[in-house]
């Protein structure tokens, strides 16, 4: 079963009798999830860049987009406009599939996973995990990789609070923590 169809068919009833909505549609659902990777200590390396690159490309199957300096930091050496990070936004079937594949693949293979910690919700709606290694989705072969970096999945949703989003997420399937 496809992660869409269990949500139209298992989580909308759920949330649907929990929050009391009338309609279907004001129940909130999964609109993106973005994948970030930032380059930090990798600012100089190209090499680096280009792991970066084709590591969001093998997880998510969509060529990432570069982000850029919007100003000069002397401190950490970054001048305005140079690359400092790598992006994939997903949508449609292409981010259900990835939430699928997030949260009955990749979350169980990360080493001493005890649940994702519940305050991770910025008060819109939208959930963000910290990955410390990215090897720990299936796309990515161990013995492969030259540098092992880490990287942000932020989940948007369109529920109006963090305990609508909190709900949404845990009939989905999501392991999170609670404290």
């Amino acid at each position: 079963m496809s992660m869409q169809t269990f949500y139209k068919t298992e989580v909308v009833p759920k949330i649907q009798k929990e929050f009391g909505y009338k309609n279907v549609h004001a129940v909130p659902t999964v609109k993106s999830i973005s994948l970030n990777i930032g380059l930090g200590s990798g600012l100089k390396d190209a090499k680096f860049l280009e792991t970066a690159e084709k590591t969001l490309t093998r997880i998510t199957g969509q060529k990432p987009v570069s982000t850029k300096s919007r100003k000069s930091i002397s401190g950490f050496k970054i001048r305005e406009g140079m690359v400092v990070g790598m992006k994939v936004t997903l949508r449609g079937k292409r981010m259900w599939d990835f939430l699928g594949k997030l949260i009955w693949v990749s979350l169980p293979r990360v080493r001493d996973f005890r649940g994702l910690p519940p305050g991770a919700f910025d008060g819109r709606g939208n959930y963000s995990i910290g990955f410390k290694e990215h090897i720990a989705f299936p796309e990515i072969k161990s013995d492969e990789i030259e540098v092992i970096h880490g990287l942000q999945v932020t989940i948007a949703t369109s529920a109006k609070n963090d305990e609508e989003a909190r709900s949404l997420l845990k009939h989905m399937g999501l392991p999170l923590r609670t404290e």
